[in-house]
């Protein structure tokens, strides 16, 4: 009896945590900063950046993400966006070094994990493409959409030889 009641109550713990971990806030905007970051305050800017990539229009999307940053450098989902935009505007390489700073300051910043990930893709570098996935099946506790976004682009890429890519938008 007393076994039945201890597997009673663990069950019921796990099935706790487990509503709580996706009762949790799905991160920063700015495809999905680390869990419990903290919200900055919105920049105006940052945004009409947000709905200009809403909209598609990358091209007027960075130089309002580039005075966001320059106005607060410690702003890892601005630098995610920006490299974003950048790369859907059809530069994935200089994307690259933007979204190193993203994930410089935020390592656990599963958007920017995602995103560089599909830059390394468009670059042919399926290497440290699987480096980004790895990162994110360790932050994933459960698989989030962006171990499965990359997971699939990667899995494309492969399977077509390297000829399916994540598209830039121009």
């Amino acid at each position: 009896m007393r076994t039945n009641r201890r597997i009673a109550i663990g069950t019921g713990l796990g099935v706790l945590l487990l509503l709580a971990a996706f009762a949790a806030p799905a991160g920063a905007a700015g495809g999905g900063g680390s869990e419990g970051s903290p919200r900055k305050p919105e920049d105006p800017d940052y945004i009409a950046a947000e709905k200009a990539i809403d909209r598609g229009n990358f091209a007027a999307a960075i130089p309002l993400l580039e005075a966001v940053v320059a106005r607060d450098d410690t702003n890892a989902d601005a630098y995610n966006y920006l490299a974003y935009a950048v790369r859907k505007n059809g530069d994935p390489a200089r994307a690259i070094p933007i979204y190193k700073k993203a994930l410089a300051i935020d390592p656990r910043h599963r958007g920017a994990h995602e995103y560089i990930g599909e830059a390394y893709l468009a670059l042919d570098d399926v290497a440290n493409a699987r480096l980004h996935l790895a990162a994110l099946d360790k932050l994933c506790f459960f698989p989030c959409s962006q171990y499965r976004d990359l997971k699939k682009a990667v899995e494309a890429y492969e399977k077509s030889g390297g000829k399916a890519k994540p598209q830039a938008s121009r």
